[in-house]
């Protein structure tokens, strides 16, 4: 990232040192044509609306954006297009993570070269791997790059938490600065950001002011697709110790999050989402996922009127 975005995004979000990621990011959907393509310009003018509306970090390719049925020429395609649309305006992170470190490295060396400005690397999952191989695995793509990397801690898809020694040990890599913390154990969560310089980021909206409140610098969130501008507000207010306003947001946040991550799978409602507000012509997904059926938009479009959105 040019040292410029650098100064841009701590002058303008009022993001702290410890922050290298900005505050609101958005685990970005990968925008569809109907017949299943991938939808560049919708991908560009996405990135446009969320940067527009509060986001000052996105990430492609990840759990959200589709990334195990979306090709490697695919993910740097959208990575180019998210980069040039907001590339000086915010930071991009690539999903690089499969379950492969060699397949993994080479993605992370791909998005490099496509101007990527850090890297999401998801724990390997289905191999269940032991904590050394977490290790051996996340150390071995931090070095693959130059790019700093976020860790993304998520057990309830990968099968294998990554454990706070494990995390603590990682922290001593120099490009290993982050991680998207979607473990839902918030003791554990505050131990290792006592014990080390690791940046946390909330990787599940339903805990987003949780962990603000134990030291989190900010989110990944999905939910952020219609209320990046709230939780700006709400960094803000934690930032000033006004709790009572962060509460306020967090619940007048509960419809939205209950209708995007809790009715099915929420890439699904995502991208239905984003669609319902007019930003994507589509909110096709591919298969094993199905599109959001009418019925569940409808619930959609109410659940987002409740939380004074649409």
């Amino acid at each position: 990232m040019p040292d410029e975005l650098f100064t841009l995004a701590a002058a303008t979000s009022g993001a702290p040192a410890s922050a290298p990621f900005g505050r609101v990011l958005t685990a970005m959907v990968t925008p569809f044509h109907e017949d299943g393509g991938v939808d560049l310009d919708g991908a560009a003018a996405l990135a446009q609306k969320l940067v527009d509306e509060g986001c000052d970090g996105l990430a492609v390719s990840g759990t959200t954006g589709e990334s195990p049925t979306t090709t490697d020429a695919e993910k740097t395609a959208v990575l180019r297009a998210v980069i040039e649309a907001v590339g000086s305006r915010a930071y991009v992170l690539a999903g690089v993570g499969t379950n492969d470190t060699r397949h993994t490295s080479e993605l992370a060396q791909q998005a490099e070269k496509a101007g990527a400005h850090g890297l999401l690397v998801v724990t390997p999952y289905y191999s269940k791997p032991p904590q050394e191989g977490l290790y051996q695995h996340f150390t071995a793509v931090a070095t693959a790059t130059d790019l700093p990397v976020m860790l993304y801690d998520i057990p309830g898809r990968t099968g294998v938490p990554i454990a706070s020694e494990t995390l603590i040990r990682l922290a001593e890599h120099d490009r290993i600065v982050a991680v998207k913390d979607a473990k839902g154990e918030l003791y554990a969560s505050s131990e290792v950001m006592a014990r080390t310089n690791l940046a946390y980021y909330s990787g599940d909206d339903t805990l987003n002011l949780a962990l603000l409140t134990h030291g989190a610098v900010g989110m990944v969130s999905v939910v952020a697709h219609v209320a990046a501008k709230q939780y700006a507000q709400m960094i803000r207010a934690v930032d000033s110790g006004d709790l009572a306003r962060a509460l306020g947001l967090h619940r007048q946040l509960i419809p939205a999050v209950r209708g995007i991550m809790t009715r099915t799978q929420g890439a699904i409602m995502a991208k239905a989402a984003v669609q319902l507000l007019g930003v994507t012509e589509s909110r096709a997904v591919r298969s094993p996922l199905i599109p959001a059926t009418d019925e569940q938009v409808a619930q959609l479009r109410a659940d987002l009127a409740e939380a004074g959105i649409v």
